[in-house]
């Protein structure tokens, strides 16, 4: 378990022989963060309909739990169905591997993991081979080839307990003698130094085969230490340690991982799976005809072929069958876009625009980020407005119109009603001084003549009436500079709408978007930016989600291309939401297209690689 947490192993299947490999694998079995898959060896020799069924069904991790005389015969035919390529790994629960011929598995890529108790390079297991060697041949006994550079686990447990027990009589013999007495198995009588010689082994120390030897106070074993090898090209090289204190610890250093995997890599041809989008993966326009890579430009082409020449390998670019850039389809049970044809084994790496998420990241490794960035909309610049006869009430908003017209008839009802109150406003028209009562009086402030005043202060004309009374003169005082005020700040926003071409766009942020169902907008359909509509837990993106699923015809896109044209013809109608570096390079080219508000998320795009492969901890990609 230590060893399979350590490799990162997240999904993977169990092939056993017997019930005694569950037992074996109970404690992986009861581990519920994996995704564990239990298949059972036929008891024919014949274990490819098995093996085919296991990688029809995506498998690329095995746990391999068989006797060790079946090891080299279930991998040799691993092997004739395509399941020992580098996309493989194999855990071996047998120690005993390095007895097995691996020579036809060397050269293959395949991933080989197991543990190993015996050290074949242990000075000490090399001379008891010696030893043993010399012996047979002394009384003419035939040794073969393989029994002298390997030694089983059992065979090695077996020497060290005799060993153990012959150390053990021999340091209690000395002190005091030890008699050996006859015993029946159904007898009543034991041995008197039995108990004396079981202590002693408990606390004696012995280094042997298998390394140190000791018991707790249970007589159980303690303090284990097991090799942690992998198949090389070389063969089975040590490239850690286990033990049950600190767990499982790798000894390979740094500079030896990474040129490991340079060497690996050395003269292989890649297949780069990725899909057409401007400014990632363009086809070359040009007038010649291309063949190969040479059909294609953009940023990734560029990356890849950087990595490509630090790293010495060859590739070989090839466009997703679908297009898409990967999602999991529940209908099909199976991902479709570049993360499928990773997944099939069809491609080798993906580079693209490809969004690093949590569903993806579960079923296929990414590098480290290439770029961060946002989901943002993009939208139609709003265009100049035409001329307009009423242009003039541009300046004040409709509802100041409507105060200043209820003040203005206010002011001049008021005014009428004053003068009519006031004797001060009251004139004769005709004066005789015959006859007194031939005298009538005028008033200069009719309702029409107040109206006409408070008009002609309002447009600083001024007209003939002037009031006599302290009442009618303060009213027409506070009118006065009332319109002082007003006129002054209209010519002042008059001049600026005169001057500066106004156009406001009718969205600012995913927040108007959301509050209004006139303007159309959507995505690419079952890419990163759908997903985090579909998946977000926020009421605002909630209703934005369920707007975008309503419609009828789909505001979806099947490409980004297709999302820039829509919103190129849509008059403002419609708004296309994508990452914010495709963005900026759309609205470098179209100056009829602009970016609305700042980014929704914050993602990163990375280079996805099949589960398990070895090339994610590289750092030539912080060199670039």
């Amino acid at each position: 378990m230590d060893v399979i947490k350590t490799l990162g192993w997240r999904k993977f299947c169990i092939i056993y022989e017997n019930n005694d490999g569950l037992v074996r694998t109970q404690d992986i079995l009861k581990n519920r963060t994996w995704q564990i898959s239990l298949r059972q060896l036929p008891f024919s020799d014949d274990y490819r309909p098995m093996l085919k069924e296991a990688k029809s069904s995506g498998v690329t991790h095995v746990v391999l739990d068989v006797e060790r005389k079946n090891i080299f015969q279930v991998l040799k035919q691993a092997q004739q169905i395509g399941m020992m390529t580098s996309y493989h790994n194999y855990f071996i629960t047998s120690l005993d591997l390095h007895t097995v011929d691996l020579e036809d598995f060397r050269h293959g890529g395949t991933n080989i993991t197991s543990l190993r108790l015996v050290d074949p390079d242990n000075p000490l297991v090399q001379r008891v081979i010696q030893d043993w060697v010399f012996g047979e041949l002394r009384y003419g006994r035939a040794v073969e080839p393989t029994q002298t550079t390997t030694l089983q686990t059992e065979v090695a447990l077996m020497y060290d307990a005799v060993q153990l027990f012959a150390k053990a009589l021999d340091d209690l013999d000395r002190p005091r003698h030890i008699d050996v007495t006859p015993l029946e198995c159904d007898g009543d009588f034991t041995w008197v130094h039995g108990n004396s010689l079981i202590n002693y082994m408990k606390w004696v120390q012995v280094n042997g085969l298998t390394g140190l030897i000791k018991f707790d106070t249970e007589g159980f074993r303690r303090d284990v230490t097991l090799d942690i090898v992998e198949l090389s090209k070389e063969g089975l090289e040590r490239v850690g340690r286990w033990d049950p204190h600190t767990g499982a610890n790798y000894t390979r250093t740094y500079s030896e991982v990474q040129q490991g995997i340079v060497d690996s890599l050395q003269n292989k041809t890649l297949v780069i799976t990725s899909v057409l989008a401007a400014p990632y993966t363009m086809l070359r326009e040009t007038s010649e005809q291309m063949t190969g890579n040479d059909r294609y430009e953009g940023f990734c082409v560029d990356l890849i072929a950087e990595i490509s020449n630090i790293l010495g390998f060859n590739f070989s670019i090839k466009i997703a069958d679908d297009g898409q850039h990967g999602k999991f389809d529940a209908k099909l049970n199976r991902w479709n876009g570049m993360i499928g044809e990773l997944l099939s084994q069809k491609a080798d790496l993906a580079i693209g625009d490809l969004t690093i998420t949590y569903e993806r990241e579960q079923e296929v490794d990414f590098t480290m980020p290439w770029m961060n960035l946002g989901i943002t909309i993009l939208y139609r610049k709003p265009t100049k407005q035409p001329p307009n006869l009423f242009s003039f009430l541009s300046p004040l908003s409709l509802d100041v119109w409507l105060y200043m017209a209820t003040a203005y008839l206010g002011v001049s009802l008021l005014l009428f009603v004053l003068a009519r109150l006031s004797p001060y406003e009251w004139i004769a028209s005709s004066f005789s001084c015959r006859d007194q009562e031939d005298r009538t009086l005028e008033n200069q402030y009719s309702l029409i003549n107040s109206l006409w005043f408070t008009m002609g202060s309002l447009l600083q004309q001024g007209t003939e009436q002037q009031p006599k009374a302290m009442s009618t003169r303060i009213v027409a005082g506070i009118w006065w500079f009332f319109t002082l005020i007003m006129i002054s700040s209209y010519t002042a926003n008059l001049a600026a709408f005169l001057t500066v071409e106004r156009m406001e766009s009718p969205i600012e942020s995913a927040e108007d978007l959301a509050k209004q169902t006139k303007i159309k907008y959507g995505s690419l359909y079952g890419g990163s930016t759908w997903n985090f509509f579909s998946t977000s837990k926020l009421p605002t993106y909630q209703r934005m989600f369920s707007f975008m699923e309503s419609q009828n015809p789909s505001v979806y896109t099947k490409s980004n291309e297709e999302g820039v044209k829509r919103v190129q013809k849509s008059d403002g109608q419609y708004a296309y939401m994508m990452e914010s570096s495709s963005i900026e390079y759309i609205t470098e080219r179209y100056c009829d297209l602009t970016q609305v508000g700042g980014p929704l998320d914050s993602k990163s795009y990375g280079i996805a690689l099949p589960p398990g492969q070895m090339l994610r901890p590289l750092t030539w990609f912080y060199s670039l």
